[in-house]
């Protein structure tokens, strides 16, 4: 069996990879917190260092954007120098290091979907620690695939589809931001995408021409969070689940300590060109997860 390291087990990327099918031949090792402090360089240099792993996916990041406002030092050791330290560790041993990483590194003020090579400019401190958790990772000598996404939900641990049903089920009207845009990104999906490029990057591992460097993945289509938000009630109550109304506001409306990208679509041209990963609608994503929190619809 070919193994494969992943951090963030109990995230929900971490779940998704643990769940999703993998090729045969190919072996899951999925680590949370507990089994691998990622403040800990020499901890990750060791843990890289234990076996021949086939490739490493670094699933795991701080992701209080609010709260590393004010966390700097914990937000910059999870997103920097554990990536860091894995992309150093991985090229000493060869092994090939899939990174995820975020639209956060965009400042969303383009009016198209971002593409690999725009310019990058974060609003605060979680975009510019995974910023430079991909720098680290790009000067780091090892092949790598850079994966940044966006907006990340699933059927499980704490996103906006789940916040959205359990508020909406209280409250029955919410006011949500509707001058932020993006595309929802299923947890599942991305797992799927990753485990294409990690284990491609593991089979290709003596070819140069093997597809390295920046991709973006996430579901396909714009909403903002308002339509994002309605499009759930609107399939929840299809399901016989919770329903709400949802009056849009303004960023201005709703602030927070972090400041947040107004644009995050992401261009997917990079992934198809390299991977041939062809995103599905996300309006089909959220359907899959509502199947799996409430039930089918009838």
């Amino acid at each position: 069996m070919r193994q494969i390291l992943v951090t963030g087990a109990d995230g929900q990327l971490g779940r998704e990879l643990q769940r999703r099918a993998w090729p045969e031949g190919w072996e899951l090792v999925a680590l949370d917190r507990s089994a691998l402090d990622l403040s800990d360089t020499t901890a990750i240099a060791a843990m890289v260092a234990s076996r021949p792993w086939a490739a490493v996916i670094n699933a795991a990041a701080y992701t209080a954007v609010d709260k590393a406002e004010s966390d700097v030092v914990t937000a910059w050791a999870i997103n920097a120098l554990a990536p860091a330290a894995f992309g150093q560790a991985c090229a000493a041993a060869g092994i090939p290091l899939v990174q995820v990483s975020t639209d956060y590194v965009f400042a969303g003020d383009k009016a198209g979907a971002w593409e690999v090579d725009d310019p990058v400019a974060p609003l605060g401190v979680y975009g510019a620690s995974k910023l430079g958790g991909e720098l680290a990772v790009r000067t780091s000598g090892a092949r790598h695939a850079i994966v940044r996404t966006a907006w990340v939900v699933s059927a499980h641990g704490h996103n906006f589809i789940k916040t959205m049903l359990r508020v909406g089920a209280e409250r029955g009207h919410l006011r949500v931001v509707d001058d932020q845009q993006g595309s929802p990104t299923s947890a599942a999906d991305l797992a799927d995408a990753l485990i294409t490029i990690a284990c491609r990057l593991a089979d290709d591992a003596d070819d140069a021409d093997a597809p390295t460097g920046i991709f973006h993945f996430s579901n396909a289509g714009a909403v903002s969070w308002a339509g994002f938000a309605a499009e759930i009630f609107r399939q929840s109550g299809l399901r016989g689940g919770p329903t709400a109304t949802v009056e849009p506001i303004t960023t201005a409306d709703y602030p927070t300590p972090a400041r947040r990208p107004a644009n995050s679509l992401l261009s997917h041209d990079a992934i198809a060109t390299a991977y041939g990963i062809a995103p599905r609608p996300w309006q089909a994503a959220l359907g899959d997860i509502l199947d799996e929190l409430i039930g089918t619809s009838a």
